[in-house]
């Protein structure tokens, strides 16, 4: 009884509001077999102590950070594309779904929420020479806005964005080359002109 507080201790103690199974078990000391901590988590399910999301996913409570949530499902993954656009201003639809680079395209609706995950290519995501426009915000990644719209342009061929000024053009050059795509390039060149004579 006094492991099964203390996994719970540590969970609430934690930064994370969202935690997949494995991590469960890794906060919990990993001194138990995977067929009794699913006996626990279950217990604290019952109780009401840990909210589940999805299978193996779980959150503190109904609070949890849907960013967060967004980089758990698949991992590895980062908040881009729309999500992070309409909140720089680059774009000025917003959306209701949060958006999602990761390694397989896929949308999954969680408590009203959809997730929608883009799939870019994996010596694209996985990446970890700077600069990668990717920020690490704690519990979840993001991309700047400068990421983001590479990734847009990465995906679309004809993409149309409402103020290209709220990007830092400098940054979107330092970015670009981790793509390796020549078309692409000369379409981000494009919209640099574009930008230029607006």
């Amino acid at each position: 009884m006094t492991q099964r507080i203390d996994i719970m201790d540590t969970l609430l103690r934690s930064k994370q509001s969202v935690f997949t199974f494995k991590e469960v078990n890794l906060l919990g000391g990993g001194v138990v077999s995977p067929a009794l901590l699913r006996r626990r988590v279950s217990y604290y399910v019952q109780k009401g102590q840990l909210y589940p999301l999805r299978r193996g996913i779980y959150a503190k409570d109904k609070k949890y950070d849907k960013f967060e949530l967004a980089n758990r499902i698949y991992t590895p993954s980062y908040i881009s594309f729309e999500t992070v656009l309409s909140r720089a201003g680059v774009i000025f639809q917003s959306y209701g779904q949060i958006f999602i680079a990761s390694y397989l395209t896929r949308e999954l609706k969680i408590d009203d929420q959809i997730y929608s995950y883009r799939k870019i290519k994996d010596d694209i995501l996985m990446r970890t020479q700077p600069p990668t426009g990717i920020e690490h915000k704690g519990t979840y990644s993001i991309a700047t806005p400068e990421r983001a719209f590479l990734d847009v342009v990465y995906l679309s061929k004809d993409y149309h964005f409402d103020n290209l000024s709220a990007l830092n053009w400098e940054k979107v050059f330092e970015i670009l080359p981790i793509f390796g795509n020549v078309e692409m390039e000369k379409r981000v060149k494009a919209y640099y002109e574009q930008f230029k004579n607006s």
